[in-house]
């Protein structure tokens, strides 16, 4: 040791880890000296040659070196147990003994040793290779899609998230027959998939206490939105959303702590880095692994955030004197995003120059990254960098570190663009943030209905507030007593979506069918249709495929497109925007009008299913999505991202129409078009006084873009079910004997999902 407390440092590694690592260290006024074995092209400090995962190699380096204290970067390093030859050598050493890295070396032994010490974990077995068709037949037993992890360390790329049971069975032979894993594994365990949010919960451990960094998120897909293989990580953001303070103090208590002090019962105290991953279930937190070292890329998104000093904090790990006090914090948000080779992870194709445009300053971590004699860089790994960013507020730190990243080139470069968008999700703050208020929009409606009602002579019979208005049409001398029925209506934010996705034509139809079925739940039919589509400026192209959608939709629904206004009006609307709107007119007959005043306790609800979000909701999910890329497939998704979104606007004449035109038409009380307002604000405008709904959630199937939604924005239900429609367009509301004919006169799937029940006026309960 040199004078004045300072050390020589000796880490081991040479990945982005490491970088940042060395980085933290090389700020550290407690370092004298600092040598990275292997390191790589980026790493501070002096390089120096070594395998890793050679116990006397490494001790013979650091007496070499006269290092007072090493720090050890990956997995291989723990489970050769190089900290156990240090310590021999009375070298100090930041990292886990082989006995206590078993926690993340074997993910059976791990798991048997979470259930001695209460550490809640997924339902799983262990199976070797010569237990293949016992795992299959376990497989085959639980009947759903699991999750095949390889005992032994693999890079962390040993974990197959099936999708099916097929493939399920799939990994299993992979793993135990094909050897994919190799060695590591030799012994597999097949636990149950969770859903839920992932987090990663890291802390300083000096064999007796476990001081928390902050909860971060890593992306271990390769895909956007989630999918594809297993990774070592592609980005990662801290402090991750999902996990507040108080759940994060409470998993440091119930797992991180409950770790350290089982291994410490055990005779095998762990030092150095416990790193917990853990899944936030409905049904509680569950740990997912862990890992007794820092993770990649969370080092890289968490070392930069670390205010206190690393040598201090790794020194008092390995003697056994941390203090809280040691670890502070920069009260600030980061975000890493990973730039891998093309072909990672499975065979990344290394060797390809690199071209840095400009200085890219220390929070570009090197990773799979070697110089040539002329000094330029090439790659030499699967993850060749990580860019930070780091903010006050998440979207500056995510701006940042994409800014960063993009100022590295290379071929074959592959780089997620939604890292941290659940992130974003979690922050929309409901629809009310995203500029759009149902409250103030239904006090509008209010107050102008006093004004409106002026204008109204016995002819109107029904105006402002209802779906549409209605106008008695005695002339129309072909029916007994008609009426005409008028829709006015716009698409709102969703055609911003479409410009940006370059499909307007899809707009067209979205208003049509809106306007159409805010007149059938009058039980009206048609006429015409008139559209208005207004600009900043007006590209010709855009206006005739919005025009195009129109006419589609006015074809299929049997009505005349006659005509529309086209305004280009600079300063009005931004650069690029597009808004349209439209006006229906339809006729009925007076005596078949909707909704009928004989709907009372007891009848029930039946719920047709919606094409999509319809043309409502836009705004909050603009905001949901703002960080995935509209070609990506999170799960569950069938289909990519802007597919889902745009799906046009459902019309439920044709399914409707030969229902309430056939003898079974009576039986129909009201019908509920679910537009903005969603089930909530829509369902009471069609009851009498005195009435209400409860609305039985589970009694239909959530499509898969609605549970992405719901998961994705953490928002509670009444927010969802008063915004969006979730899966339910149309309700009809009927009698619970007449449901039953009436369900087998459609021509698809419905659902019982709720009753009219006697309450305050317009109630609608959700259970």
């Amino acid at each position: 040791m040199s004078a004045g407390g300072r050390l020589n440092v000796l880490v081991l590694g040479g990945g982005g880890r490491e970088h940042a690592i060395a980085l933290a260290v090389a700020k550290s006024s407690r370092c004298a000296d600092l040598v990275v074995a292997p390191g790589n092209a980026g790493t501070p400090g002096r390089r120096e040659p070594v395998d890793v995962g050679d116990p006397d190699a490494v001790c013979a380096l650091a007496k070499q070196l006269d290092s007072d204290l090493v720090i050890i970067g990956p997995d291989a390093a723990i489970a050769a147990g190089v900290a156990d030859a240090l310590e021999g050598a009375g070298i100090k050493v930041f990292g886990a003994s082989k006995a206590a890295g078993e926690l993340e070396w074997s993910k059976i032994a791990s798991r048997e040793f979470c259930l001695r010490h209460g550490i809640s974990v997924p339902a799983s077995r262990s199976f070797t290779g010569d237990e293949v068709d016992d795992a299959i037949a376990y497989v085959l037993s639980a009947g759903v899609p699991m999750v095949v992890k390889a005992d032994g360390l693999a890079g962390g790329k040993g974990v197959v998230v099936a999708n099916s049971v097929e493939e399920t069975v799939a990994a299993i032979r992979a793993v135990l027959v094909d050897g994919s894993f190799g060695t590591a594994g030799s012994r597999v365990l097949v636990e149950e998939r969770l859903i839920g949010d992932e987090i990663s919960l890291l802390a300083f451990c000096d064999g007796t206490l476990a001081v928390a960094m902050p909860p971060a998120q890593d992306h271990k897909r390769i895909g956007e939105g989630d999918t594809g293989v297993n990774t070592g990580g592609m980005g990662a953001y801290a402090p991750a959303h999902a996990c507040p303070p108080a759940l994060a103090e409470e998993l440091t208590r119930d797992v991180l702590q409950r770790a350290v002090d089982g291994c410490a019962a055990e005779g095998r105290p762990l030092r150095g880095v416990l790193y917990a991953g853990l899944m936030l279930t409905a049904n509680g937190p569950k740990l997912l692994e862990f890992n007794c070292r820092f993770g990649d890329p969370e080092a890289q998104v968490l070392l930069p955030l670390l205010a206190g000093d690393l040598v201090e904090i790794a020194e008092a790990c390995a003697v056994g004197g941390l203090a809280p006090s040691m670890v502070r914090w920069r009260d600030d948000t980061a975000c890493t995003v990973v730039i891998a080779s093309a072909g990672y992870p499975s065979a990344p194709i290394v060797g390809v120059p690199i071209i840095l445009d400009g200085a890219c300053g220390d929070l570009l971590f090197f990773a799979g990254v070697e110089r040539e004699d002329d000094d330029s860089l090439r790659t030499s790994g699967g993850r060749v960098f990580s860019a930070t960013g780091i903010g006050e507020t998440f979207a500056e730190a995510r701006m940042r570190a994409y800014d960063l990243a993009r100022r590295v080139h290379f071929s074959g470069a592959q780089m997620r663009r939604d890292i941290g968008w659940r992130a974003i999700a979690r922050t929309t703050g409901g629809y009310a943030a995203s500029g759009v208020s149902i409250d103030e929009g239904t006090r509008a409606v209010d107050l102008l209905k006093g004004s409106v009602a002026k204008t109204h002579g016995s002819a109107v019979l029904a105006g402002v507030g209802a779906f549409g208005g209605v106008f008695d049409a005695a002339a129309l001398k072909a029916m007994k007593q008609p009426v005409l029925v008028a829709s006015t209506d716009g698409v709102g934010t969703k055609v911003a979506l479409a410009a940006e996705a370059g499909r307007l034509r899809g707009v067209g139809m979205d208003l049509v069918n809106h306007c159409v079925n805010d007149v059938l739940v009058q039980n009206a039919r048609p006429l015409f249709f008139l559209d208005y589509v207004a600009a900043s400026k007006i590209v010709p192209e855009q206006v005739a495929d919005i025009v195009a959608g129109m006419s589609d939709a006015c074809a299929a629904n049997g009505c005349a497109l006659l005509g529309g206004e086209t305004a280009e009006m600079p300063g009005v609307y931004h650069d690029g925007h597009v808004d349209v709107a439209g006006t229906l007119v339809g006729m009925a007959e007076r005596a078949s009008l909707l909704p009928l005043t004989t709907i009372a306790s007891g009848d029930v609800l039946i719920g047709l299913v919606s094409s999509g979000p319809h043309t409502n909701g836009y705004s909050l999910l603009r905001r949901v999505f703002a960080g995935l890329p509209l070609d990506a497939m999170p799960e569950p998704l069938q289909v990519p991202l802007g597919d889902a979104l745009l799906e046009p606007h459902r019309s439920y004449l044709p399914v409707l129409a030969p229902l309430l035109d056939g003898p079974l038409g009576s039986l129909v009380k009201a019908l509920v078009h679910i537009t903005g307002g969603g089930l909530l604000e829509n369902i009471p405008r069609v009851l009498p006084s005195g009435l209400g709904v409860d609305v039985v959630l589970g009694s239909w199937p959530v499509p898969p873009l609605f549970r992405l939604i719901r998961d994705a924005s953490g928002l509670p239900a009444e927010e969802l079910h008063r915004t969006i429609n979730m899966g339910v367009g149309m309700v009809i509301i009927c009698t619970p004997i007449d449901a039953i004919a009436v369900q087998a006169a459609l021509q698809e799937e419905t659902w019982i999902i709720g009753s009219v029940v006697a309450a305050h006026p317009g109630l609608v309960e959700l259970r």
